[in-house]
């Protein structure tokens, strides 16, 4: 058991605003956070400017140490991460390797808040893949950290239902804030000597979450309007899902499915008016409320059909993706 009067000492590693609020519930826990590993700076916006990461701004803001490291695999990466005498690693959607020796530096090893209820959807992109293969549920999942991917035991895990209103976006929010709740929760226990035993992850279920690509986000008119739908909630806000509608690309941010069958092909304009673009698919009708032209903002269709009044009257085009 840790002294009562000397607090956790953490090492933090984390890149995106996913890991933000683990950090903050962190500090907040009364470890001592003896610094913040993220990655390097990356060249960001039109300019291409060289841009701190979100972890890293908010490091900064706090007044903590940060390291950037290119690898965590060369001995003096290893022997800062040494020097620095860490109780605990916390590792929250780093991004870098962790190689095995690492995870023997701090005396309690290496913690992985993980945004999927594990064995389910390991790997680099569970929020959306959860999404897009219509799953009623997610969470969280705090887990002790092992060499291989995601296979670690897990001490505790908060669930979540999928709505059909939630996007990558709205669903990652909430994930990291019951990431940092499981942080809350447990960072005091393990001071306390009050762990609850890790679970060893089952091996049936075991599913993984690939990385995301920008060409899974062209929408394909043969698939069913249930799986057109999912992409487009899973694909907000990137790379935000993008179709070929009456001979223009577009980015598609809001669609619903529908039951309603047609006889049209897939991919024909079935209808056009100020409450969305209908559009058949191979099974159901897929109907578009919000979009974006090439150059333009984000709309809602009756705006569209406002510079595009010829797709009023034009709802038997056929339009392919």
């Amino acid at each position: 058991m840790l002294s009562d009067h000397k607090p956790l000492r953490v090492v933090f590693a984390g890149t995106p605003e996913f890991a933000m609020p683990c950090l903050h519930a962190c500090i907040a826990s009364g470890a001592e956070v003896a610094a913040v590993y993220t990655q390097p700076d990356r060249p960001a916006g039109r300019g291409r400017q060289l841009t701190p990461s979100p972890v890293k701004q908010a490091a900064m803001a706090a007044g903590l140490v940060v390291e950037q490291p290119e690898t965590l695999k060369d001995a003096a990466a290893q022997a800062r991460l040494a020097e620095l005498a860490p109780d605990l690693l916390v590792v929250v959607a780093y991004g870098l390797i962790l190689p095995r020796k690492v995870l023997t530096i701090p005396r309690h090893g290496g913690w992985n808040v993980h945004a999927s209820l594990l064995p389910r959807w390991r790997g680099a992109a569970p929020i959306q893949r959860a999404i897009l293969a219509g799953d009623s549920e997610t969470g969280v999942c705090l887990m002790q950290m092992q060499a291989g991917l995601d296979t670690g035991p897990v001490f505790a895990r908060l669930s979540t239902a999928i709505t059909a209103q939630d996007s990558g976006g709205s669903l990652h929010d909430r994930l990291s804030e019951l990431g940092a709740e499981l942080l809350r929760t447990f960072l005091p226990r393990l001071k306390n000597d009050d762990m609850p035993p890790a679970e060893t992850q089952p091996e049936e279920g075991v599913t993984y979450a690939h990385k995301l690509e920008k060409r899974e986000a062209l929408l394909d008119w043969n698939a069913t309007a249930i799986a057109l739908e999912h992409q487009v909630r899973a694909f907000d806000p990137w790379p935000v899902a993008e179709a070929d509608i009456v001979g223009e690309r577009l980015r598609i941010w809001a669609a619903t499915a529908q039951p309603m069958q047609s006889h049209a092909p897939p991919g024909t304009l079935l209808a056009a008016n100020k409450f969305g673009l209908d559009i058949a698919t191979a099974d159901g009708t897929l109907h578009i409320t919000e979009l974006q032209r090439a150059g333009g903002r984000r709309m809602a269709v009756a705006d569209y059909l406002n510079a595009r009044p010829e797709l009023k009257i034009s709802a038997a085009e056929n339009i392919r993706s």
